[in-house]
């Protein structure tokens, strides 16, 4: 599975990090932090976690530019994990 995306400047996208298939039976996602780096443009609107996954809503981006987002889970059994993507910025 790849782990670099691209998206438009002007488009407002949702990003998924699924853990669902790494959680244990009946193990759930306790807390999570996104982290954003190395961007003032592009912005985190609005993130959730539903079963097992956490999607975010990023928009903006300054094209031409890779942003990493990170996702750092805590889980009910206390274990902790992170997975970050890569987002090329393009005009599409």
């Amino acid at each position: 599975m790849t782990n670099v995306f691209s998206k438009d400047p002007n488009a407002t996208l949702d990003f998924g990090f699924d853990w669902s298939q790494w959680l244990a039976t009946g193990e759930s996602i306790s807390s999570y932090t996104i982290t954003v780096s190395g961007s003032t443009t592009l912005t985190k609107i609005s993130d959730t976690n539903t079963s097992g996954s956490v999607i975010v809503w990023l928009s903006g981006g300054t094209s031409g530019s890779r942003y990493e987002v990170a996702c750092l889970i805590t889980t009910s059994a206390n274990r902790t994990d992170e997975r970050t993507i890569k987002l090329d910025i393009r005009n599409r």
